[in-house]
């Protein structure tokens, strides 16, 4: 739902009767002329291939080592699984017993892994006529049969005051909408914060930001928020490098690393400093003054779906142990976003973006921890790219800072 002169916009709900049949609900946030629009992303067949296919995927991302040892390089064949009857180098995954293995080069120990990168393959489990499903006039097609407009009259204002957004909280769906390009949370009251409040609050915080680069995007924006901070060269390689923002007067640290394979690019980065984010949360001490935001999802989307829900299960039992050691620490999970509909339309859908975003508000949601609803924020600002436009980014940051201050 969309009002374009406004800047405003909202998801819709969607009730599946499982007979064929399905309910589709707005909710009217905002007076004023709006439209209605609901978009097939794929029919049932669509996505019966590609859960299908989904199961069978762990050779589509081939991932290569670099070994160094002195001035010989060699660049070996890796992977979550190897079938390979070569000797093989293993790097267990943390506390949860997987295993991510490369083919041992000769005259290489394993310990002189240093870089991985990762290719797709141009493999395909789909049918010919599966694969027409998939063409782009096939893919988000608008089923209402005409452009639906309405107009929303002054409604009774006496809407209840909310509570503050609080670490805890239960996160409905939609969560929110934007008005006027602003993030307005429906079940809960946000602050509002100059540039002033947001540094004082900030003030002996230890942040730690741990996934993807749409975690990333976070840090690279913060210096634009609170001008006095500033990075802090860690003598790293590469766009993927762990990035430090540090304010020594206020005595605030705020760290981005990414998380472990399965990470999903053609460029080498550098696994001398790589962990999990289970392992990077058991590092973490952890009181009142610490913050843990992390989101993962994206990289995971190629994968068969058990990669994905062994990994949130990990991250459940490590903040956990966090709570046990430190209650206080306050820990965020900023879902997944939407993406383009037409790029790596197989293996990196949305359609299974879905379904890891439903399973990670299932396996979290007994935990006290918050939610930055990313999926229903992008899809409200009709923001279909993989790294979102400053504008959401900045409104999920807004989010962060009321949970934290």
């Amino acid at each position: 739902m969309s009002s374009p002169a406004q800047k405003a916009g909202a998801s819709g709900r969607v009730t599946d009767f499982n007979n064929g049949t399905y309910l589709i609900s707005f909710t009217l946030f905002w007076e004023g002329q709006v439209s209605l629009s609901v978009l097939l992303i794929h029919p049932s067949e669509a996505a019966s291939a590609l859960w299908r296919a989904r199961k069978q995927i762990y050779n589509i991302i081939i991932f290569k080592g670099k070994f160094v040892n002195g001035t010989s390089q060699v660049i070996s064949e890796c992977g979550l699984t190897l079938n390979s009857t070569a000797e093989l180098c293993k790097y267990p995954l943390g506390r949860d017993q997987k295993v991510f293995y490369c083919m041992k080069p000769q005259h290489m120990p394993c310990e002189a892994l240093t870089h991985v990168s990762t290719r797709n393959q141009k493999l395909s489990y789909l049918t010919v006529k599966e694969k027409l499903l998939f063409r782009k006039s096939n893919v988000g097609v608008e089923i209402m049969k005409d452009p639906k407009n309405i107009h929303v009259s002054q409604c009774n204002n006496n809407e209840r005051v909310k509570e503050k957004c609080q670490i805890g909280m239960k996160s409905p769906f939609p969560s929110g909408y934007t008005l006027q390009g602003k993030w307005i949370t429906t079940f809960c009251s946000q602050i509002q914060l100059d540039t002033s409040k947001k540094s004082g609050c900030l003030k002996g915080k230890l942040i730690y930001l741990l996934g993807d680069s749409t975690m990333r995007q976070w840090i690279e924006y913060l210096p634009k928020v609170v001008k006095t901070l500033k990075f802090f060269n860690l003598h790293g390689t590469g766009k993927f490098q762990k990035l430090l923002l540090l304010d020594a007067e206020s005595q605030t640290y705020i760290q981005w690393k990414k998380h472990s394979y399965p990470f999903v690019t053609v460029e080498f980065y550098s696994v001398i400093d790589d962990s999990y984010i289970p392992q990077e949360i058991d590092q973490i001490s952890g009181d009142q003054n610490t913050a843990l935001v992390f989101s993962f999802g994206q990289h995971f989307r190629a994968f068969p779906m058990d990669v994905f829900i062994h990994r949130a299960i990990s991250i459940r039992k490590a903040i956990e142990r966090l709570f046990l050691r430190s209650p206080g620490t306050k820990v965020i999970i900023k879902t997944e976003n939407i993406r383009e509909m037409h790029i790596d339309s197989y293996w990196f859908n949305n359609f299974h973006g879905y379904i890891q975003y439903l399973t990670m508000r299932d396996i979290f949601k007994d935990l006290n921890v918050g939610i930055i609803d990313a999926w229903d924020m992008t899809t409200a600002y009709d923001s279909n790219f993989i790294h979102p436009p400053a504008t959401v980014i900045a409104n999920q940051i807004d989010m962060f800072f009321t949970y934290i201050c």
